[in-house]
């Protein structure tokens, strides 16, 4: 228990330091900065009824991205779910494909074209008619944990540079930490942990970071 608080702050050290550290999204962006528009669905659950150890849970959640920058763009995704126990739990990591043919099925009427996060491809076309819809999936995570953060990385081509609080280099100076504009989305967990299955997802806010 103690080595587990030691790490565990160790860990919410480092976060801070970053999170004092990092620069804010500009409110106005440069000429050639872009950020894509997006909408999305808050997460819910699903359960494969079968694999290596009986049934197993996943989350998702799907995210409309619509291009209105006047020109096409790279995309390369990244999205992460983060515990208020310092969980993180990358989107698709050791998530079978039958995970995402469910969802498709479930949300086939109004997601006729729904595409996974691994699938989507790495340009988007500017204009409505090239919007992309995106089913984002993750394993289940730490049924202790109160509340949880969805980070979508890949959105903007806004980056910033800042030295890290803590680690250096083999100069002795402080290691450049790469920061891009994400998208973050706050939520509470209302539930009882034994009954997994019926906890309630409570949005709480939106916000631009840099990370």
């Amino acid at each position: 228990m103690k080595s587990y608080l030691v790490y565990g702050a160790v860990l919410t050290a480092i976060f801070t330091g970053l999170c004092m550290a990092a620069p804010t999204p500009a409110i106005v962006q440069r000429p050639g900065q872009w950020t894509l528009d997006v909408r999305y669905e808050h997460p819910q659950q699903l359960v494969l009824p079968y694999g290596p150890t009986g049934e197993q849970r996943f989350w998702y959640m799907i995210m409309t991205v619509t291009n209105r920058t006047g020109m096409d763009v790279e995309f390369y995704p990244k999205c992460d779910l983060m515990t208020d126990t310092f969980q993180i739990v990358p989107a698709g990591r050791a998530v079978p494909a039958a995970v995402f043919q469910m969802i498709k099925q479930r949300h086939e009427s109004r997601y006729p074209l729904l595409e996974s996060l691994q699938s989507v491809p790495n340009r988007i076309l500017e204009g409505e008619d090239n919007a992309r819809d995106i089913a984002i999936i993750w394993q289940d995570f730490d049924a202790q944990a109160a509340g949880f953060q969805v980070f979508v990385g890949g959105l903007s081509n806004e980056t910033a540079v800042i030295a890290h609080p803590v680690a250096s280099g083999g100069d002795g100076k402080p290691m450049l930490v790469y920061l891009r504009k994400t998208l973050s989305l706050n939520y509470d967990l209302r539930s009882d942990p034994a009954l997994r299955s019926s906890v309630e997802v409570v949005y709480k806010d939106q916000n631009w970071v840099m990370r």
